[in-house]
């Protein structure tokens, strides 16, 4: 019988890797004279010791743990008395008619390696200084396993620090106050400690002891804005052993000693309009701040103090920022861009929805130094709501249900108190309750909600407020007819069952101690008229 194909070559489009040579690196010894053969690929895993070595005339640091490795001729040279543990492996890709490239061949000749691959190169290199005592393939076997764990592996090693860089910015984030090292962030990102120092300084602009030093004193401004310990106590918290070293490196850092901070005018950014209002209320004016059109509306304000209402992420921000040379920022919580503003100034984040407006205007206060000021607006504020409750008692008695809705092309929205809109009123200072089914959808947790035209129907309430315009309101021919049946077992002359077209959508969209000051006098003037 006569094979049909006998005598022909066939494409072949498989790489096959035999290992040629295989021995511990301390018996090796190589330079830009000896260099690997060309028809060799080569892989070295280092067990332990660190050493410096040259690679194609680039000096490159080398520790236990990396792995290096090419499939092309380069020059090494390794120092005749080098303190390097490992094993050095040469091997053949033998390809079919199509040539193909190296699977483990990336940008980076020098990584970083899982420890089990360093414990399959030195069973590899036992194996093969006792040939009479391995199975026949086992070589062939293990070392093709050795291969396969690199190339699984390759896609977590092998990152650009496009990828890589956020996610070490979170680790300092969070163990910043811990004994951090360079080379322990290069093991985290895969990488060589020179590869990361490079990558690192290009992307954040300062080398990582740098970066780390700046976080720390950011940390200290923080803590100093919002009733630090005694320096001694602050010192340990951001990861320094004593007050004395974090007094010297934040005067280096911040220019003034931690205690002439504490005690100086502080200028400060604001990155939200309802921060702005609350500290426009505390007559403090910011150096730099983000205005809505209704608190514009109440005061001019020169554009050379304004910011773009979008605020954090307008083109030109960083600039501006940083020719304000302000002491502070304050900002709602925007932990990625709070990054790009760390040479900036300390950031004050403000939790959203898990603070109220009276929160945050007292946090504020505090990193302003104006606690007094921010105690005589409340109290008097405060005494606002109790003479609104008193006519309240009077005119409608029972106060009942109630709901904030603003109007969207396609449906409307309905908030909680912690979302502001008027709600924050209704529901904590005049003693309104959200109807009970959407509650029961997760208003609380969720903050608002959004219901379909045809469904409003569904929540009914003893009073409706729409803060959208009448125009807008009017403008949503089924509104009418879709809110009268929530209403239809209320009498002509009934208190309950009430629209209120409050007509000022740019007021009611701040959640601070001006807007609700103002939200206050609207809501209880429509709730009496």
């Amino acid at each position: 019988m006569q094979t049909r194909n006998a005598g022909r070559s066939l494409p072949n489009p498989h790489s096959f890797y035999i290992p040629v040579r295989v021995m511990a690196l301390d018996q090796a010894s190589f330079n830009g004279d000896n260099p690997t053969q060309p028809f060799t690929s080569f892989l070295v895993v280092i067990t332990r010791g660190s050493e410096v070595i040259e690679l194609d005339g680039e000096r490159i640091r080398l520790s236990g743990g990396h792995i290096l490795y090419s499939d092309s001729s380069v020059d090494i040279t390794l120092p005749r008395s080098h303190k390097l543990q490992g094993v050095w492996i040469e091997y053949a890709a033998i390809s079919g008619n199509i040539r193909t490239f190296s699977p483990l061949n990336h940008r980076q000749p020098v990584r970083s390696c899982p420890s089990h691959v360093s414990t399959l190169a030195v069973q590899l290199l036992s194996d093969w200084n006792q040939p009479e005592q391995r199975k026949p393939f086992a070589l062939q076997a293990l070392f093709t396993e050795l291969l396969s764990e690199l190339y699984d592996s390759s896609a977590e090693y092998a990152e650009p620090p496009s990828q890589w860089i956020d996610r070490i910015l979170q680790y300092i984030e969070s163990h910043y106050n811990e004994d951090l090292t360079r080379e322990q962030a290069a093991g985290l990102a895969g990488i060589t400690p020179e590869h990361f120092s490079r990558s690192f300084r290009k992307f954040t602009g300062q080398t990582f002891n740098q970066y780390i030093t700046l976080l720390r004193i950011r940390k200290a401004q923080q803590r100093i804005l919002t009733g630090a310990p005694n320096l001694s106590t602050l010192a340990l918290e951001v990861g320094y052993s004593e007050g004395t070293y974090l007094s010297r490196k934040f005067k280096q850092v911040v220019g003034i000693s931690p205690s002439s901070y504490h005690r100086k005018s502080k200028s400060v950014v604001s990155l939200n309009f309802n921060h702005t209002a609350s500290l426009h209320a505390l007559e403090v004016v910011p150096r730099l701040g983000v205005y809505s059109a209704w608190m514009e509306s109440l005061q001019p304000v020169p554009s050379r103090k304004k910011l773009l209402d979008e605020g954090i992420s307008s083109s030109g921000l960083y600039e501006r920022l940083s020719s304000a040379r302000p002491d502070v920022i304050i900002s709602y919580s925007l932990p990625d861009k709070s990054k790009q503003l760390l040479s900036v100034a300390p950031v004050i984040e403000i939790p959203f929805m898990q603070m109220d407006w009276r929160e945050q205007f007292r946090l504020i206060a505090e990193v302003t130094g104006r606690q007094p000021q921010a105690e005589t607006w409340l109290s008097l504020y405060d005494w606002h709501c109790h003479q609104a409750n008193q006519m309240l008692d009077r005119r409608i008695g029972d106060r009942g249900t109630a709901i904030v809705l603003e109007l969207g092309t396609e449906a409307a929205y309905c908030f909680s108190s912690s979302y502001g809109r008027g709600a924050q009123i209704l529901y904590h200072d005049l003693g309104f309750r959200p109807p009970l089914g959407l509650v029961a959808e997760g208003l609380l947790e969720k903050g608002y909600l959004e219901i379909a035209f045809h469904n409003i129907a569904r929540y009914p309430a003893d009073h409706i407020f729409i803060t959208s315009s009448r125009e807008a309101a009017e403008a949503l021919e089924p509104l009418q007819s879709l809110l009268h049946p929530v209403h239809q077992h209320h009498t002509d002359d009934s208190p309950g069952g009430r629209i209120y077209f409050l007509n000022q959508p740019c007021m009611f969209y701040g959640f601070d101690p001006l807007s609700s000051e103002a939200q206050l006098k609207v809501l209880v003037q429509a709730l009496t008229s």
